[in-house]
């Protein structure tokens, strides 16, 4: 068979260079991002304190003693903020923030963190270990795949991470409880936000100030999980 003409392969050097001009324009955007130099200048571990800090407030989802899991927690950013608010809030009643990565995070004070993929059984054990049996009040998930850069690749991954929250949230999160989760709008999206609304009394799509206008993520806030799907 002859080979295929039909697909244009760009010269190795002209790649390079346009990965390096696309590596520049990247760098130039975040050490210009004013929620990024916020965060510096607030000792937060990541801009994406802010995203979530927006979402939290806007609905008053935390409350005093409640049990948070983050997935998707590296570098620490969401769990550093929800930490610190569940302090302030009621620093008798703490509360517990459960922190959850495929890559290693830094101990942050007050975090329980485990390292693992989150699509092994195993590791998925050993986080309802750590749960000892209590309902979840709040469950986080910020999970991506790293991105290829083809759609076709990169959104069922991402969605089946969504999946397996989803199916976590189903297992562990207390009626009543909230899901606030990650998405990329594309392939499997409307689906999926049905099957969020067979589970909870109400599910809005947000895209919050510190999410960059140009990205294609969205988040999903779930409230009122229902004792039975509709």
């Amino acid at each position: 068979m002859a080979p295929r003409t039909d697909r244009l392969e760009w010269p190795a050097a002209t790649r390079m260079a346009t990965r390096s001009k696309s590596s520049q324009r990247w760098l130039k955007e975040h050490f210009s991002d004013p929620f990024v130099k916020k965060a510096q200048a607030e000792g937060l571990r990541s801009r994406a304190a802010y995203k979530l800090e927006e979402l939290v407030e806007r609905d008053r989802l935390l409350k005093p003693g409640m049990v948070v899991v983050d997935l998707g927690a590296a570098p620490g950013g969401w769990s550093q903020w929800v930490r610190k608010a569940l302090d302030e809030m009621a620093p008798g009643n703490p509360g517990r923030v459960l922190a959850l990565d495929i890559l290693e995070m830094p101990s942050l004070a007050g975090v329980e963190f485990l390292h693992g993929d989150f699509r092994e059984d195993a590791v998925l054990s050993a986080l309802e270990t750590m749960l000892g049996g209590k309902p979840v009040d709040l469950v986080l998930s910020d999970m991506a795949p790293n991105k290829s850069g083809m759609d076709a690749v990169d959104q069922p991954r991402l969605m089946h991470l969504a999946e397996l929250a989803m199916a976590f949230a189903d297992a562990h999160l207390r009626t009543e409880g909230t899901f606030l989760i990650k998405l990329f709008q594309g392939v499997g999206f409307d689906e999926y936000v049905r099957e969020l609304r067979r589970r909870y009394a109400k599910v809005v799509i947000r895209k919050p100030a510190a999410s960059r206008k140009r990205s294609p993520e969205v988040y999903a806030l779930a409230q009122g999980k229902r004792e039975t799907m509709v």
